[in-house]
């Protein structure tokens, strides 16, 4: 199966990428890896919260896993990750009013900016890309998906002339 929306995909593979999908996929590549540096450095070096280092750094596990499908330019992987991330943003937002040092609540507060960041990257992305593959992409799907169902492409036959 091949996702319409894709830049490999035949229905785009001549249509030059709008500029706007580019900028976002930029953005939301680069705040998911500035999160990711962030949570670790946070954790480990900055402002553990045992001296030394915690387990909290394995928060940056989940993380981790979008990054992929980000470079590969999955729609998919746009979707789910403007979900993960409030978990993220609520984790900041949290430690930003309760934690007593300043040098923990200021981490949190870029965290909590980077989080809204992410977020906004990726709703940005996937609006533009869906505007941009318009109606050509959804019949390209909808031919495709009729094709793996037995079907003809258009289901209504042609009139008959008497």
């Amino acid at each position: 199966m091949t996702d319409p929306l894709s830049p490999s995909s035949p229905a785009t593979a001549m249509a030059p990428v709008p500029a706007g999908v580019a900028r976002s996929r930029q953005l939301a590549v680069t705040s998911l890896v500035a999160l990711i540096a962030l949570c670790l450095a946070w954790e480990l070096w900055l402002a553990p919260l045992r001296p030394g280092g915690s387990w909290l750094v394995l928060k940056v596990l989940p993380l981790t896993l979008p990054l992929a499908g980000l470079l590969k330019n999955r729609m998919y992987t746009y979707r789910w990750l403007s979900l993960l991330v409030w978990l993220y943003a609520a984790e900041g937002a949290v430690r930003m009013t309760s934690d007593p040092s300043s040098l923990s609540a200021l981490l949190a507060g870029i965290e909590l900016l980077l989080c809204v960041v992410l977020f906004v990257a990726c709703t940005w992305h996937i609006r533009t890309r869906l505007r941009a593959a318009g109606k050509e992409a959804i019949a390209a799907d909808a031919a495709r998906r009729a094709a793996e169902a037995g079907y003809a492409a258009d289901p209504v036959p042609p009139s008959r002339k008497p």
